[in-house]
């Protein structure tokens, strides 16, 4: 699985605590779900961050969707779901790690 970076230009807004806007954790690090897609800080300005490939979580036996107490997290054009310190997301009939 690969992650591709890339700088998210003419962002003034700052992420952190109390932003406003659902953190995520990813690794070493707190992404924040701005404008459909996540934010990353990275020096003096953020990156959007999209893992490349597709990696099925295994075993996943909770069904995500509205009210199953997971924070939810738009992206793109569907939606993840927080669970276990990673984003999961529905695919096909699996869930896929972000």
């Amino acid at each position: 699985m690969t992650t591709a970076c890339r700088e998210h230009t003419g962002h003034d807004h700052a992420h952190g605590p109390g932003c406003g806007h659902v953190a995520v954790p990813h690794g070493d690090h707190v992404d924040y779900a701005h404008d459909g897609h996540l934010h990353a800080a990275h020096g003096e300005h953020y990156d959007e961050c999209e893992v490349g490939g597709h990696q099925e979580h295994g075993s996943h036996d909770h069904v995500h969707g509205e009210n199953c107490g997971h924070v939810a997290v738009p992206h793109g054009d569907h939606v993840d779901y927080v669970h276990d310190g990673h984003r999961h997301a529905a695919h096909g009939e699996h869930y896929d790690e972000h």
